[in-house]
């Protein structure tokens, strides 16, 4: 059996995926073969794996820190929520059912053999497993049944390493308080704590790092500043678009309304990057601009309802007097459907069956139906020839006189649609602006002077390194490999 280490958080969102991608780069660089592992995710933001499954990108990243192909081993069960009550269930990469978050969480442990097997499967594999939490294990009326934290630690028995995040005030009472609402034998699972997202002179906090060794009876495996680096990463939740500023300083303005089941919006990560955008995400409540060079209407898990949702916040005007003008739009997956006339759901995929008319700037229909597109392509874009390397993951078929001029070629197939004026574009592909020539050329044509140039795959691979580096100097790393090579509480208590 290989090591193993439970990442886990006092809270949500206090930089678990980070930390377990800086600390597999850095055990990589050691010389470890590591794999990542969360139990249970929930995101829209998914990754296409080489064994044609889905898992969330933070694991996809995160096997990308490891240099190992990402697997559906590496997040057994996927929760992709397609409304505020329910969420799809991709299990080992697959979607099995559709279920309400009421039904989800009695259902939930019958889950854990498979979880637990795809574990077993990584262990075989790997030096050191580092696996991610959800959530919080101090969510303690979610305790029972748990398959995403502690109830997964002690199913498949290893050690757990708490973080907490400075940053957002209060870590001390958010560590020690874990500690005192968790149960004695979940505590136990404990070994050591991390301290996250430190401004400023880490010394400042040697007193803190003594009080809260003193409280819980574990020691600090690390105060990590501050990785101001982190945006060039893709992140995992949605959340992180609610505060995104206009990247300034491009000469090419896109505008992306910021759709309430927005996924895999990574897409616009090589945008936010490139020298020669500004990227602008309006939020709900908030008119698109009309200063465009491009309006992009990115994926969706609902595509039917962020229809109705874009039409709600006035979008669907401002997208239409856009067009008028003469403006540019683009649609990825099922911003693609959305430029059609209708989208027809016949078997109720995304809810009640019926259809709803599209925004009508590509003449073409869509008929959702319950098979979804999985694959990893290399494609080229036909207007400029560029290569394009991407992927697919999607429900329905889209046809219609526009797509007589495709977007794209795949192995002969042809993808997506472009309007006979050429200005309305649609594409089922993902992650098409990761591929630095077609963003160039896709870039220059909406009029931005001679590419400045940005390799967008090297920058993310060297951040990478510099996060692991990054870990390998604010964490005892040393410590952290005893305690994952540990499995009694004994053990554990003597390793460190």
């Amino acid at each position: 059996m290989s090591a193993a280490l439970m990442i886990q958080g006092t809270g949500s969102d206090v930089g678990k995926s980070l930390v377990v991608a800086g600390l597999a780069r850095a055990f990589t660089a050691r010389g470890l073969k590591v794999r990542p592992f969360k139990p249970q995710n929930m995101s829209n933001n998914a990754a296409v794996t080489a064994d044609g499954g889905e898992i969330g990108r933070a694991q996809a990243l995160q096997a990308r820190a490891c240099n190992a192909p990402p697997t559906t081993h590496m997040n057994p069960v996927l929760l992709k929520p397609e409304t505020d009550t329910g969420a799809q269930v991709i299990v080992r990469g697959k979607r099995e059912a559709t279920l309400s978050a009421r039904d989800y969480m009695r259902e939930r442990t019958r889950f854990m053999p498979a979880i637990l097997e795809s574990f077993e499967t990584l262990s075989a594999e790997a030096d050191l497993v580092l696996i991610e939490g959800a959530g919080s294990p101090a969510e303690i009326n979610l305790r029972e049944g748990d398959i995403a934290n502690m109830g997964f630690a002690h199913a498949a028995d290893v050690p757990v390493a708490l973080v907490g995040d400075i940053h957002r005030g209060g870590v001390i009472a958010s560590i020690v308080g874990t500690f005192e609402v968790i149960s004695s034998d979940d505590a136990d699972r404990i070994a050591a704590f991390l301290v996250n997202n430190f401004h400023g002179d880490t010394k400042l906090f040697e007193d803190g790092v003594r009080i809260l060794e003193e409280r819980t009876g574990r020691p600090c495996a690390g105060v990590i500043p501050y990785f101001s680096d982190a945006t060039k990463l893709p992140a995992e939740d949605a959340v992180a678009l609610d505060h995104v500023k206009p990247e300034t300083g491009g000469a090419i303005k896109i505008v992306v309304p910021r759709l309430s089941r927005i996924a895999n919006f990574d897409d616009l990560d090589p945008l936010s990057h490139s020298p020669d955008v500004t990227l602008e995400i309006v939020q709900p409540g908030h008119p698109l601009p009309g200063d465009a060079d491009l309006i992009l209407l990115p994926g969706t898990k609902s595509t039917i309802g962020d229809l109705g949702y874009l039409r709600e916040q006035g979008w669907d005007i401002d997208i239409l007097a856009h067009a008028r003008r003469g403006g540019r739009v683009l649609g990825l997956c099922g911003g693609y459907q959305m430029l059609g006339r209708m989208v027809h759901d016949p078997d109720g995929v995304e809810g009640k069956p019926g259809s709803i008319e599209g925004l009508g700037l590509l003449d073409i229909e869509t008929v959702l139906t319950g098979d979804k597109t999985l694959e990893n392509v290399t494609a080229r874009h036909i207007p400029s020839g560029e290569k394009i390397t991407g992927y697919e993951i999607h429900l329905g078929r889209s046809e219609g006189p526009d797509c007589a001029r495709p977007f794209a070629e795949i192995s002969g197939q042809k993808d997506g649609a472009i309007s006979a004026s050429g200005l309305i574009e649609g594409t089922y592909l993902h992650g098409v602006f990761s591929s630095d020539g077609f963003r160039d050329a896709y870039i220059a044509q909406l009029g931005a002077p001679a590419s400045q140039g940005h390799a967008h795959d090297a920058m993310v691979d060297a951040t990478l390194d510099a996060l692991g580096v990054h870990m390998e100097s604010h964490c005892d790393l040393d410590l952290l490999f005893k305690i994952a090579k540990s499995r009694t509480v004994a053990e554990r208590r003597k390793a460190v």
